[in-house]
């Protein structure tokens, strides 16, 4: 019989991440979050239009229209981030982040990790990094751990 080499908690919920990237409708980075506490799945969010909105892979993506670098001026776009998504999602079904850890597939912008921090998230854990030095700043200021996920 061959042995199933089973993945630790941090390699299963980064895969999970990046399952859920896939229902991202954003033509430039798919990113998916993943909310958990005591391993449990608590909120998943990918990075997309607001619900009911023509998504950016119909209309076309206004960053590209006006040549907006990546990582600059992200209030010009008509999504919403995945850690966004995933902070809607738990509070529009009334679920506390208080204390929990959130899987990213990229390292959080500057108006996420704000919003991380109130949420009450206290870990980030993610893959890709992303060019955002206050975030970084912001995150360590308020005690967030944050790691990058190293593979195993």
């Amino acid at each position: 019989m061959t042995e199933h080499k089973r993945p630790g908690w941090d390699e299963y919920f980064m895969e999970l991440a990046q399952v859920v990237a896939k229902r991202s409708t954003c033509l430039r980075r798919n990113v998916g979050a993943i909310v958990v506490k005591d391993k449990r799945v608590l909120a998943t969010g990918y990075n997309g239009a607001p619900t009911g909105m023509a998504h950016c892979s119909e209309v076309g993506c206004l960053r590209e229209r006006l040549g907006i670098p990546s990582g600059e001026r992200v209030e010009m776009c008509r999504g919403l981030h995945a850690e966004q998504n995933a902070l809607v999602q738990a509070a529009r079904y009334g679920i506390s982040l208080e204390g929990s850890v959130i899987y990213c597939t990229n390292q959080p912008c500057v108006t996420c990790a704000k919003m991380l921090v109130n949420a009450g998230i206290t870990k980030v854990i993610y893959r890709y990094p992303y060019p955002d030095r206050l975030a970084q700043d912001l995150l360590a200021e308020s005690n967030v751990i944050v790691e990058m996920f190293q593979e195993r």
